[in-house]
């Protein structure tokens, strides 16, 4: 190991990437993949909404919703460093949305503006918040341009409010296999946050039996389950929408090849009801009320992401519905 050769971090310029803010950053940070990077540095759940939209005088260049609270979050970026302009733009979005989360990204924030940010999230009810991030790239060697956002303002205690985000709630009016269910994905998220290089444990947990994780395409997800009353846990992706059966049945053609990469088998389930259908290994004998075995059942839950997000995420980028002709024979995968 000693004598292994090791690759330098090399800063790139964001204008040889990103040319224009309006039509290259903007539509850049819209896709559902780049759009996660950014939900889970500031441990947010963004889903777009919509791309320069208006908001009184000024087009806003993203507008999202935080689906963990329904809260509008709106963003707008810069590939210089901070100015006026812009502030102005935020101050006046924020009093049209009336409750939101303002998300600056900039090259480079000058003191007046992070301070002026620090300051609004002093002053401002719970209804608001600020943050400026600036964003950086960075390449090894001749490797791609990987983004990173840093986060130079934030509203007070943030950090400590997502993790106790979801006892927000009153405690009577859960049940007790959702406060479980609460407080299962909750202790999972460390462990994620150790386990896994390509998901982030910041998320708020939910009282669910399951949490989702993107993995780049709309339609998709990957999701940790918990089944209580069979003792089980199970990871899968889980298709969903117009054309969910079409891409199931196009992945399943290559299950030899994804199976023969991951090293073991999956369940291939094509749901009878609606478009559904879901690619699943399962635990049995895991039985999510015993806390002694947490570790080990996140342990799994974690490996088991992190090895179907490295196998699915190119090929379900990769999908064309229009590849699957519906009339050509095929095997049958199970309906369980």
């Amino acid at each position: 190991m000693a004598d292994e050769t090791l690759g330098r971090l090399e800063k790139v310029d964001l204008r040889d990437v990103w040319t224009s803010e309006a039509s290259d950053f903007t539509p850049w940070l819209a896709r559902e993949e780049n759009l996660s990077v950014l939900a889970d540095t500031l441990g947010l759940e963004l889903e777009l909404e919509a791309e320069e939209k208006a908001v009184g005088p000024f087009r806003a260049d993203i507008l999202c919703r935080d689906t963990g609270s329904n809260a509008w979050v709106l963003i707008e970026n810069q590939l210089e460093r901070t100015d006026h302009n812009h502030l102005g733009q935020l101050l006046t979005y924020a009093s049209g949305l009336q409750a939101v989360t303002i998300i600056w990204i900039a090259s480079r924030f000058t003191e007046e503006h992070r301070s002026t940010l620090d300051w609004l999230n002093r002053i401002t009810d719970t209804g608001f918040h600020f943050f400026g991030l600036e964003v950086e790239l960075w390449r090894i060697g001749e490797s791609s341009p990987a983004p990173k956002f840093n986060i130079v303002s934030k509203p007070n205690d943030w950090s400590r409010s997502v993790a106790q985000a979801a006892r927000a709630m009153d405690e009577t009016e859960l049940s007790e296999t959702r406060i479980l269910q609460r407080d299962y994905w909750a202790a999972f998220q460390p462990v994620l946050n150790k386990v896994s290089n390509a998901f982030s444990g910041n998320r708020t947990p939910q009282a669910y039996a399951f949490m989702s994780y993107p993995i780049g395409r709309s339609g998709f997800s990957l999701n940790p389950v918990i089944h209580i009353r069979n003792r089980q846990i199970r990871t899968e992706l889980y298709l969903t929408g117009r054309n969910a059966k079409a891409f199931f049945h196009l992945l399943h053609v290559q299950k030899e090849a994804v199976e023969r990469e991951l090293g073991y088998g999956l369940e291939w389930h094509e749901l009878p009801a609606g478009n559904d259908s879901r690619i699943a290994i399962c635990l049995n004998d895991a039985d999510p009320r015993d806390q002694t075995d947490w570790s080990r059942q996140h342990e799994w839950l974690a490996m088991r992401l992190n090895e179907l997000h490295r196998v699915f995420a190119s090929r379900v980028r990769a999908l064309d519905a229009d590849d699957w002709p519906l009339d050509e024979g095929r095997e049958e995968p199970s309906q369980d």
